[in-house]
């Protein structure tokens, strides 16, 4: 009978650590203060306040309820490993071993949550895929790059919604802007904010030549409070109305309404254009503004803050960030983490989750150094 002792204590030294980590017993202690005020008649009188409170119950409730079933895994499979030696009960060995498989997917995913440390990163995302260098190819990997995110996102559950879109001129998109919804939506999609290169035979070259193109990523934080925390005066926006271009229902509905906003102080664009009227879609092209400028802020401030301390903070952006080759190999990797596969097509599948945990890691390791 194989001993599996010293993986199941190694497991067992793992959740130990998550629990302290996550501040396991705080949460268990905070779930009932959270249940009570959910109860309460007149909570949704405020509906921010209601929905930050169920927000907030439904987090903690994950993490906890992920913790407790890890735990019961953990003692069932040791329980199960003691009474199969004891036995000399080899018959036992593939049902230890599956289980042992299973909790260390389960144990890297409670994990990376403790990568999650900023302020936003829990919430929802906005992003903005634009077409660069590369002409026809660029659009083409810029109209690939958007149907790459929103399988990710498909994967794991989360919301997806594109705002607005405009067509290349020949194939593909030039650019198009889109929401992502779900816990950790901003904190994963973080490791994408940046510039991604592709290597490729070109479908729009007839002399079959390799063709390299690129299209960036931009990714804030969404506030769904955010026009009215942010006081933005009338007179700095320019606002045009104009027909959707959209697809033909590819991507978004095709309306006459869609809305563009330019901030005139800072040149930040946003349009909407998959809301049902104009108002509708001037609403919703207002909250992405506003996250925007939080956003612009933010970083502002922790450029001053580097100044002053003397550091050279590179920001990433214009960087490329990871590399997608189809020709005359088969490979991605990323730039920072070193993170790479063999297997293009699986992600552009969507199979994204690897390179965001080994960014988390790098970029925790990368502070980390620099403490």
């Amino acid at each position: 009978m194989q001993d599996f002792s010293d993986q199941l204590s190694a497991l067992a030294k793992r959740l130990t650590d998550a629990e302290d980590y996550l501040s396991i017993e705080e949460l268990r202690r905070r779930r009932p203060q959270l249940e009570a005020e959910m109860s309460r008649p007149d909570l949704w009188d405020d509906a921010e306040k209601a929905k930050g409170v169920q927000t907030e119950l439904a987090s903690l409730t994950d993490d906890i309820t992920l913790f407790e079933s890890l735990s019961e895994k953990i003692t069932y499979a040791t329980e199960l490993h003691e009474l199969a030696r004891e036995l000399e009960d080899e018959d036992q060995e593939p049902e230890i071993t599956a289980a042992i498989g299973e909790l260390e997917g389960r144990l890297e995913e409670l994990e990376l949550r403790a990568l999650f440390t900023g302020e936003w990163d829990e919430g929802d995302a906005v992003c903005q895929v634009k077409s660069g260098e590369g002409g026809t190819d660029a659009q083409d990997w810029t109209d690939m790059l958007l149907r790459m995110y929103k399988r990710w996102a498909e994967g794991r559950g989360f919301g997806f919604q594109v705002e607005s879109i405009s067509e290349g001129t020949e194939a593909g998109i030039s650019q198009a802007e889109f929401s992502v919804k779900g816990r950790y939506a901003y904190g994963l999609l973080q490791a994408e904010h940046g510039v991604h290169r592709l290597v490729r035979i070109s479908p729009f070259n007839n002399e079959g030549k390799r063709q390299t193109a690129f299209a960036s990523m931009v990714v804030v934080p969404f506030f769904e409070e955010a026009a009215d925390e942010v006081d933005i005066d009338d007179k700095d926006l320019r606002i045009d109305t104009y027909r959707s271009s959209g697809a033909g229902g590819q991507h978004v509905n095709v309306t006459d309404s869609a809305v563009r906003i330019t901030h005139l102080p800072t040149g930040l664009v946003v349009s909407c254009q998959n809301e049902r009227s104009q108002h509708q879609n001037k609403d919703r092209a207002m909250q992405m503004l506003a996250s925007k400028l939080i956003d612009l802020e933010r970083k502002n401030r922790e450029a001053e803050l580097a100044e002053i301390a003397g550091e050279a903070k590179n920001v990433g952006f214009g960087s490329q960030i990871r590399s997608y080759v189809m020709q005359p190999y088969q490979m991605v990797k990323d730039l920072r983490s070193e993170h790479e596969v063999g297997n293009v097509d699986s992600v552009l599948n969507g199979q994204l989750d690897d390179f965001m945990e080994a960014y988390l890691r790098w970029s925790r390791a990368s502070g980390d150094a620099t403490e």
